[in-house]
Protein backbone atom coordinates (compact mmCIF):
# COMPACT_ATOMS: atom_id res chain seq x y z
CA UNK A 1 0.00 0.00 0.00
CA UNK A 2 2.95 2.24 0.92
CA UNK A 3 4.22 1.41 -2.59
CA UNK A 4 1.33 2.44 -4.20
CA UNK A 5 0.49 5.84 -2.37
CA UNK A 6 4.34 6.60 -3.10
CA UNK A 7 3.98 5.68 -6.49
CA UNK A 8 0.68 7.63 -7.08
CA UNK A 9 2.14 10.91 -5.13
CA UNK A 10 5.07 10.32 -7.86
CA UNK A 11 2.67 10.42 -11.17
CA UNK A 12 0.66 13.51 -9.18
CA UNK A 13 4.18 15.59 -8.80
CA UNK A 14 5.47 14.91 -11.97
CA UNK A 15 2.26 15.49 -13.80
CA UNK A 16 1.82 19.26 -12.17
CA UNK A 17 5.12 19.92 -12.73
CA UNK A 18 4.51 19.01 -16.30
CA UNK A 19 1.49 21.38 -16.29
CA UNK A 20 3.37 24.14 -14.78
CA UNK A 21 6.40 23.92 -17.29
CA UNK A 22 3.64 24.13 -19.93
CA UNK A 23 1.76 27.05 -18.38
CA UNK A 24 5.22 28.73 -18.59
CA UNK A 25 6.39 27.67 -21.82
CA UNK A 26 2.88 28.68 -23.31
CA UNK A 27 3.47 32.25 -21.27
CA UNK A 28 6.93 32.95 -22.72
CA UNK A 29 6.54 31.78 -26.41
CA UNK A 30 7.23 34.15 -29.07
CA UNK A 31 9.15 36.78 -26.29
CA UNK A 32 11.82 38.88 -27.41
CA UNK A 33 15.16 37.95 -25.76
CA UNK A 34 16.07 41.83 -25.73
CA UNK A 35 12.44 43.13 -24.62
CA UNK A 36 14.55 44.14 -21.24
CA UNK A 37 17.05 46.49 -23.28
CA UNK A 38 16.73 49.13 -21.02
CA UNK A 39 18.36 51.49 -24.99
CA UNK A 40 15.72 53.89 -26.30
CA UNK A 41 16.98 55.97 -29.27
CA UNK A 42 15.99 59.76 -29.34
CA UNK A 43 13.28 60.49 -31.08
CA UNK A 44 12.13 62.64 -33.87
CA UNK A 45 9.47 64.66 -34.28
CA UNK A 46 8.06 62.69 -37.03
CA UNK A 47 8.11 59.91 -34.82
CA UNK A 48 6.57 61.39 -32.31
CA UNK A 49 3.65 62.28 -34.25
CA UNK A 50 2.98 59.46 -35.61
CA UNK A 51 2.92 58.07 -32.11
CA UNK A 52 0.48 60.91 -31.22
CA UNK A 53 -1.80 59.45 -34.17
CA UNK A 54 -1.46 55.75 -33.50
CA UNK A 55 -2.55 56.67 -29.93
CA UNK A 56 -5.41 57.98 -31.20
CA UNK A 57 -6.40 54.92 -34.03
CA UNK A 58 -6.19 52.85 -30.28
CA UNK A 59 -8.29 54.96 -28.52
CA UNK A 60 -5.16 55.01 -25.64
CA UNK A 61 -6.97 58.21 -24.05
CA UNK A 62 -9.59 56.54 -23.48
CA UNK A 63 -8.99 54.41 -20.65
CA UNK A 64 -5.82 56.02 -19.58
CA UNK A 65 -7.65 59.14 -18.52
CA UNK A 66 -9.93 59.24 -15.28
CA UNK A 67 -12.79 62.10 -15.40
CA UNK A 68 -11.58 65.21 -14.12
CA UNK A 69 -8.09 63.85 -14.13
CA UNK A 70 -5.17 64.55 -16.56
CA UNK A 71 -4.47 63.38 -19.86
CA UNK A 72 -2.98 59.41 -19.69
CA UNK A 73 -2.11 59.90 -16.23
CA UNK A 74 -4.59 56.43 -15.60
CA UNK A 75 -6.48 55.86 -12.98
CA UNK A 76 -9.82 55.45 -14.90
CA UNK A 77 -11.49 51.96 -13.29
CA UNK A 78 -12.67 49.27 -16.60
CA UNK A 79 -15.49 46.93 -15.19
CA UNK A 80 -15.24 43.68 -15.63
CA UNK A 81 -17.33 40.30 -14.35
CA UNK A 82 -14.37 39.49 -12.33
CA UNK A 83 -13.85 43.15 -10.49
CA UNK A 84 -12.32 46.41 -11.71
CA UNK A 85 -8.96 46.74 -13.08
CA UNK A 86 -7.33 50.39 -13.00
CA UNK A 87 -5.44 51.65 -16.26
CA UNK A 88 -2.20 52.77 -15.13
CA UNK A 89 0.08 55.92 -15.60
CA UNK A 90 1.41 56.02 -19.16
CA UNK A 91 3.00 59.95 -18.75
CA UNK A 92 6.83 60.05 -18.32
CA UNK A 93 7.00 60.21 -14.78
CA UNK A 94 10.15 58.10 -13.67
CA UNK A 95 8.32 56.52 -10.52
CA UNK A 96 4.97 56.23 -11.19
CA UNK A 97 4.87 56.75 -15.14
CA UNK A 98 6.80 54.85 -17.93
CA UNK A 99 9.66 56.80 -17.83
CA UNK A 100 12.06 54.23 -16.85
CA UNK A 101 10.70 52.11 -20.00
CA UNK A 102 12.37 50.98 -22.51
CA UNK A 103 11.07 51.38 -26.21
CA UNK A 104 11.76 47.21 -26.13
CA UNK A 105 9.83 46.81 -22.84
CA UNK A 106 6.97 49.09 -24.27
CA UNK A 107 6.89 46.37 -27.35
CA UNK A 108 6.66 43.49 -25.20
CA UNK A 109 3.81 45.03 -22.74
CA UNK A 110 1.75 45.32 -26.48
CA UNK A 111 2.95 42.85 -27.90
CA UNK A 112 3.56 39.76 -25.03
CA UNK A 113 1.36 41.23 -22.16
CA UNK A 114 3.65 41.98 -19.92
CA UNK A 115 5.09 44.53 -17.64
CA UNK A 116 8.37 45.93 -17.26
CA UNK A 117 8.71 43.89 -14.35
CA UNK A 118 7.92 40.78 -15.74
CA UNK A 119 4.05 40.45 -14.32
CA UNK A 120 1.38 39.64 -16.73
CA UNK A 121 -0.56 42.12 -17.58
CA UNK A 122 -4.57 41.88 -17.58
CA UNK A 123 -6.58 41.39 -21.13
CA UNK A 124 -8.59 44.39 -19.81
CA UNK A 125 -5.54 46.40 -21.84
CA UNK A 126 -6.39 44.68 -24.93
CA UNK A 127 -2.82 43.12 -25.98
CA UNK A 128 -4.96 40.32 -27.82
CA UNK A 129 -5.34 42.69 -30.20
CA UNK A 130 -2.03 44.98 -29.68
CA UNK A 131 0.14 42.06 -30.26
CA UNK A 132 -0.51 42.77 -34.27
CA UNK A 133 0.94 45.99 -33.88
CA UNK A 134 4.55 46.30 -35.38
CA UNK A 135 7.63 47.11 -33.25
CA UNK A 136 8.05 50.50 -35.44
CA UNK A 137 3.95 51.74 -34.55
CA UNK A 138 5.06 50.14 -30.78
CA UNK A 139 8.23 52.67 -30.70
CA UNK A 140 6.49 55.47 -32.14
CA UNK A 141 4.24 55.25 -29.28
CA UNK A 142 6.57 54.86 -26.86
CA UNK A 143 7.85 58.08 -28.10
CA UNK A 144 4.84 60.27 -28.11
CA UNK A 145 3.93 59.01 -24.27
CA UNK A 146 7.64 60.02 -23.55
CA UNK A 147 7.05 63.20 -24.63
CA UNK A 148 4.19 64.01 -22.59
CA UNK A 149 4.40 66.25 -19.64
CA UNK A 150 5.16 63.75 -16.62
CA UNK A 151 2.36 63.40 -14.28
CA UNK A 152 3.28 62.20 -10.48
CA UNK A 153 0.31 59.86 -10.17
CA UNK A 154 0.57 56.34 -8.37
CA UNK A 155 -1.20 53.58 -10.03
CA UNK A 156 -4.29 52.43 -8.50
CA UNK A 157 -4.17 48.55 -7.45
CA UNK A 158 -6.56 46.35 -9.38
CA UNK A 159 -9.62 45.47 -7.25
CA UNK A 160 -10.33 41.78 -8.69
CA UNK A 161 -11.69 38.53 -7.09
CA UNK A 162 -9.96 35.78 -5.89
CA UNK A 163 -8.38 33.98 -7.44
CA UNK A 164 -8.88 36.38 -10.50
CA UNK A 165 -6.29 38.89 -8.75
CA UNK A 166 -3.80 36.41 -9.16
CA UNK A 167 -0.52 35.53 -11.11
CA UNK A 168 -1.40 31.84 -11.58
CA UNK A 169 -4.67 32.31 -13.04
CA UNK A 170 -3.79 34.95 -15.15
CA UNK A 171 -1.06 32.74 -16.33
CA UNK A 172 -3.50 30.28 -17.14
CA UNK A 173 -5.63 32.64 -18.74
CA UNK A 174 -2.85 33.31 -21.07
CA UNK A 175 -2.17 29.56 -22.03
CA UNK A 176 -5.57 28.75 -22.97
CA UNK A 177 -6.50 31.69 -24.64
CA UNK A 178 -3.30 33.94 -25.66
CA UNK A 179 -0.81 33.92 -28.26
CA UNK A 180 1.63 36.44 -29.88
CA UNK A 181 1.07 37.43 -33.13
CA UNK A 182 1.28 39.33 -35.98
CA UNK A 183 -0.95 41.13 -38.61
CA UNK A 184 -0.57 38.34 -41.66
CA UNK A 185 -2.73 39.99 -44.39
CA UNK A 186 -4.01 37.75 -46.84
CA UNK A 187 -1.60 38.84 -50.04
CA UNK A 188 -4.35 38.75 -52.54
CA UNK A 189 -6.08 41.53 -51.04
CA UNK A 190 -5.51 45.33 -51.37
CA UNK A 191 -3.58 47.64 -49.94
CA UNK A 192 -6.78 49.29 -48.75
CA UNK A 193 -8.21 46.17 -46.95
CA UNK A 194 -4.47 45.35 -45.49
CA UNK A 195 -4.49 49.05 -43.90
CA UNK A 196 -8.25 48.64 -42.82
CA UNK A 197 -7.31 44.52 -40.92
CA UNK A 198 -4.16 46.47 -38.96
CA UNK A 199 -6.58 48.96 -37.81
CA UNK A 200 -9.86 47.18 -37.20
CA UNK A 201 -7.91 44.19 -35.45
CA UNK A 202 -5.30 45.63 -33.65
CA UNK A 203 -5.44 49.29 -32.92
CA UNK A 204 -8.84 49.62 -33.21
CA UNK A 205 -9.30 46.34 -31.25
CA UNK A 206 -13.05 46.26 -32.49
CA UNK A 207 -13.62 42.94 -31.02
CA UNK A 208 -13.33 43.61 -27.99
CA UNK A 209 -16.97 44.81 -27.63
CA UNK A 210 -18.31 43.35 -31.04
CA UNK A 211 -17.78 39.77 -29.68
CA UNK A 212 -19.04 37.12 -27.37
CA UNK A 213 -17.16 36.20 -24.18
CA UNK A 214 -17.18 32.83 -22.69
CA UNK A 215 -17.33 32.25 -18.61
CA UNK A 216 -13.53 33.44 -18.15
CA UNK A 217 -13.97 36.26 -20.46
CA UNK A 218 -12.44 35.03 -23.83
CA UNK A 219 -13.39 36.38 -26.87
CA UNK A 220 -13.25 33.43 -30.01
CA UNK A 221 -10.54 35.53 -31.12
CA UNK A 222 -9.24 38.63 -33.19
CA UNK A 223 -10.81 38.34 -35.67
CA UNK A 224 -14.32 37.90 -34.45
CA UNK A 225 -16.98 40.60 -34.64
CA UNK A 226 -20.14 38.11 -34.51
CA UNK A 227 -21.25 41.33 -32.02
CA UNK A 228 -21.84 40.90 -28.10
CA UNK A 229 -23.18 41.77 -24.66
CA UNK A 230 -20.10 43.92 -23.37
CA UNK A 231 -19.70 43.30 -19.58
CA UNK A 232 -20.97 45.03 -17.24
CA UNK A 233 -21.92 48.33 -18.90
CA UNK A 234 -24.79 45.30 -20.61
CA UNK A 235 -24.80 47.44 -23.76
CA UNK A 236 -25.07 45.17 -26.75
CA UNK A 237 -22.13 45.75 -29.81
CA UNK A 238 -24.08 44.16 -32.61
CA UNK A 239 -22.44 41.69 -35.23
CA UNK A 240 -20.65 43.33 -37.94
CA UNK A 241 -21.51 40.35 -39.76
CA UNK A 242 -24.86 40.10 -39.91
CA UNK A 243 -27.40 41.85 -41.88
CA UNK A 244 -29.83 41.72 -39.40
CA UNK A 245 -27.49 43.95 -36.66
CA UNK A 246 -24.45 46.12 -38.04
CA UNK A 247 -23.23 45.19 -40.89
CA UNK A 248 -21.93 47.59 -43.68
CA UNK A 249 -21.29 45.29 -46.28
CA UNK A 250 -24.26 46.96 -48.62
CA UNK A 251 -23.62 50.03 -47.45
CA UNK A 252 -21.88 52.60 -50.06
CA UNK A 253 -18.08 53.30 -48.51
CA UNK A 254 -18.45 56.55 -48.14
CA UNK A 255 -21.42 56.42 -45.34
CA UNK A 256 -19.27 54.03 -43.23
CA UNK A 257 -16.50 56.56 -43.58
CA UNK A 258 -18.95 59.31 -42.36
CA UNK A 259 -20.37 57.50 -39.21
CA UNK A 260 -16.55 56.66 -38.25
CA UNK A 261 -15.58 60.32 -38.51
CA UNK A 262 -18.73 62.38 -37.72
CA UNK A 263 -21.00 59.60 -35.61
CA UNK A 264 -23.66 59.89 -38.20
CA UNK A 265 -24.69 59.06 -41.77
CA UNK A 266 -27.59 58.45 -43.72
CA UNK A 267 -27.52 54.95 -42.87
CA UNK A 268 -27.64 55.30 -39.50
CA UNK A 269 -25.58 56.91 -36.26
CA UNK A 270 -24.12 55.81 -33.26
CA UNK A 271 -24.80 55.84 -29.31
CA UNK A 272 -23.54 54.49 -26.01
CA UNK A 273 -20.01 53.35 -25.98
CA UNK A 274 -19.24 53.36 -29.64
CA UNK A 275 -20.09 57.39 -29.07
CA UNK A 276 -16.57 57.04 -26.81
CA UNK A 277 -15.06 55.75 -30.11
CA UNK A 278 -16.07 58.06 -32.71
CA UNK A 279 -15.64 61.42 -30.31
CA UNK A 280 -11.97 60.03 -28.53
CA UNK A 281 -10.77 58.03 -31.95
CA UNK A 282 -11.98 57.53 -35.85
CA UNK A 283 -13.00 60.96 -36.06
CA UNK A 284 -9.52 61.80 -36.23
CA UNK A 285 -8.26 59.43 -38.07
CA UNK A 286 -7.49 60.61 -41.85
CA UNK A 287 -9.69 59.64 -44.36
CA UNK A 288 -7.37 57.20 -46.19
CA UNK A 289 -7.36 55.07 -42.78
CA UNK A 290 -11.22 55.51 -42.78
CA UNK A 291 -11.64 54.84 -46.32
CA UNK A 292 -9.43 51.25 -45.40
CA UNK A 293 -11.21 50.31 -42.57
CA UNK A 294 -14.37 50.41 -44.54
CA UNK A 295 -13.28 48.59 -47.23
CA UNK A 296 -12.37 46.11 -44.41
CA UNK A 297 -15.69 46.06 -42.70
CA UNK A 298 -17.55 45.70 -46.30
CA UNK A 299 -15.43 42.82 -46.92
CA UNK A 300 -16.20 40.76 -43.66
CA UNK A 301 -18.10 37.14 -44.40
CA UNK A 302 -21.30 37.40 -43.77
CA UNK A 303 -23.45 35.56 -42.06
CA UNK A 304 -26.44 33.90 -43.05
CA UNK A 305 -29.41 35.95 -41.39
CA UNK A 306 -31.98 34.52 -38.87
CA UNK A 307 -35.54 33.88 -39.99
CA UNK A 308 -37.68 35.62 -37.75
CA UNK A 309 -41.48 34.40 -36.84
CA UNK A 310 -43.74 37.65 -37.84
CA UNK A 311 -44.83 39.37 -34.56
CA UNK A 312 -48.15 39.82 -33.77
CA UNK A 313 -50.15 43.22 -34.83
CA UNK A 314 -49.39 46.30 -32.61
CA UNK A 315 -52.31 47.39 -30.72
CA UNK A 316 -53.21 50.36 -32.32
CA UNK A 317 -55.08 51.56 -29.49
CA UNK A 318 -52.89 50.27 -26.18
CA UNK A 319 -50.98 51.38 -23.48
CA UNK A 320 -47.76 51.22 -25.67
CA UNK A 321 -49.73 53.09 -28.80
CA UNK A 322 -50.61 55.37 -26.42
CA UNK A 323 -47.09 55.87 -24.18
CA UNK A 324 -45.67 56.61 -27.71
CA UNK A 325 -47.83 59.08 -29.30
CA UNK A 326 -47.52 60.95 -25.51
CA UNK A 327 -43.34 60.77 -25.70
CA UNK A 328 -41.94 59.71 -29.02
CA UNK A 329 -44.37 60.84 -31.99
CA UNK A 330 -43.59 64.74 -31.40
CA UNK A 331 -39.73 63.56 -33.20
CA UNK A 332 -39.75 60.34 -34.53
CA UNK A 333 -43.28 60.69 -36.22
CA UNK A 334 -46.69 59.25 -36.12
CA UNK A 335 -45.45 56.27 -38.11
CA UNK A 336 -41.73 55.79 -37.03
CA UNK A 337 -40.82 57.69 -39.58
CA UNK A 338 -38.15 59.97 -37.99
CA UNK A 339 -36.83 63.40 -39.63
CA UNK A 340 -33.79 63.59 -41.69
CA UNK A 341 -30.98 64.63 -39.92
CA UNK A 342 -32.22 65.30 -36.99
CA UNK A 343 -34.21 62.04 -35.06
CA UNK A 344 -33.61 58.57 -36.46
CA UNK A 345 -36.68 56.59 -38.29
CA UNK A 346 -37.78 53.51 -35.97
CA UNK A 347 -39.51 51.46 -38.96
CA UNK A 348 -37.59 49.62 -40.49
CA UNK A 349 -34.78 50.51 -38.24
CA UNK A 350 -32.03 47.55 -37.44
CA UNK A 351 -31.02 48.99 -34.27
CA UNK A 352 -34.89 48.51 -32.70
CA UNK A 353 -35.38 44.84 -33.91
CA UNK A 354 -32.00 43.65 -32.55
CA UNK A 355 -32.29 40.07 -30.92
CA UNK A 356 -31.32 41.92 -27.56
CA UNK A 357 -33.20 45.07 -25.87
CA UNK A 358 -29.99 46.48 -24.02
CA UNK A 359 -29.52 49.27 -26.13
CA UNK A 360 -33.29 50.18 -26.31
CA UNK A 361 -33.83 50.26 -22.48
CA UNK A 362 -30.33 52.75 -21.82
CA UNK A 363 -31.26 54.75 -25.04
CA UNK A 364 -35.29 55.08 -23.61
CA UNK A 365 -34.61 55.51 -19.88
CA UNK A 366 -30.98 57.10 -20.14
CA UNK A 367 -31.29 59.51 -23.29
CA UNK A 368 -28.21 60.14 -25.27
CA UNK A 369 -26.10 61.83 -27.87
CA UNK A 370 -24.58 61.07 -31.03
CA UNK A 371 -21.35 62.56 -30.14
CA UNK A 372 -20.25 65.97 -31.22
CA UNK A 373 -17.28 66.14 -33.88
CA UNK A 374 -16.17 68.61 -36.38
CA UNK A 375 -18.96 67.24 -39.05
CA UNK A 376 -21.48 67.00 -36.93
CA UNK A 377 -20.92 69.68 -33.62
CA UNK A 378 -24.00 69.96 -32.71
CA UNK A 379 -25.93 66.57 -32.54
CA UNK A 380 -29.86 66.06 -31.86
CA UNK A 381 -30.17 64.04 -28.88
CA UNK A 382 -33.09 61.90 -27.16
CA UNK A 383 -34.18 62.77 -23.45
CA UNK A 384 -34.16 60.32 -20.95
CA UNK A 385 -37.45 58.75 -19.45
CA UNK A 386 -36.44 57.42 -16.44
CA UNK A 387 -38.01 59.17 -14.20
CA UNK A 388 -41.06 59.22 -16.28
CA UNK A 389 -41.56 55.67 -17.23
CA UNK A 390 -41.91 52.74 -14.78
CA UNK A 391 -40.46 49.31 -16.07
CA UNK A 392 -44.08 48.11 -17.57
CA UNK A 393 -44.27 51.55 -19.02
CA UNK A 394 -41.03 51.19 -20.63
CA UNK A 395 -41.70 47.17 -21.46
CA UNK A 396 -44.86 48.14 -23.12
CA UNK A 397 -43.49 51.45 -25.18
CA UNK A 398 -40.62 49.41 -26.28
CA UNK A 399 -42.87 46.18 -27.64
CA UNK A 400 -45.25 48.91 -29.77
CA UNK A 401 -42.14 50.00 -31.37
CA UNK A 402 -40.55 46.94 -32.12
CA UNK A 403 -43.79 45.36 -33.60
CA UNK A 404 -44.80 48.37 -35.27
CA UNK A 405 -44.57 49.84 -38.96
CA UNK A 406 -42.94 46.39 -39.92
CA UNK A 407 -40.73 46.05 -36.75
CA UNK A 408 -40.08 42.44 -36.24
CA UNK A 409 -38.77 42.62 -32.83
CA UNK A 410 -39.55 40.21 -30.14
CA UNK A 411 -42.03 41.63 -27.37
CA UNK A 412 -40.22 43.13 -24.29
CA UNK A 413 -40.60 42.09 -20.50
CA UNK A 414 -40.65 44.33 -17.74
CA UNK A 415 -38.38 41.94 -16.23
CA UNK A 416 -35.85 42.58 -19.14
CA UNK A 417 -36.36 46.35 -18.40
CA UNK A 418 -35.70 46.05 -14.73
CA UNK A 419 -32.01 44.20 -15.84
CA UNK A 420 -30.53 46.09 -17.94
CA UNK A 421 -31.58 49.23 -15.97
CA UNK A 422 -30.07 48.44 -13.26
CA UNK A 423 -26.38 47.74 -15.14
CA UNK A 424 -24.10 50.66 -14.82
Amino acid sequence: MKRLLAGGTAVLAVTVALLVAAVWFLNVRGEDPLATSAETPNASADQIARGAYLALAGNCRGCHTAPGGAPYAGGRGVPTPFGSVFAPNLTPDEKTGIGAWSAAQFWRALHNGRSRDGRLLYPAFPYPNYTQVTRTDADALHAYLRSLPAVVQVNRPHELQFPFNSQAALAVWRALYFRPAQATPDAARTADWKRGAYLVEGLGHCNACHSSRNALGATPGPLDLAGGLIPVQNWYAPSLTSANEASVAAWDTQHVVALLQTGVSPRASVAGPMSEVVSGSTQYLSDADLNAMAVYLKALPQTPPEARPAPAAAPSAGPGAKLYERHCAGCHGDAGEGASGAYPALAGNRAVNLPVVANLVHMLLEGGFPPATAGNPRPYGMPPFATVLSAEETAQLLSFIRSSWGNTGAAVSALEVERFRSSK
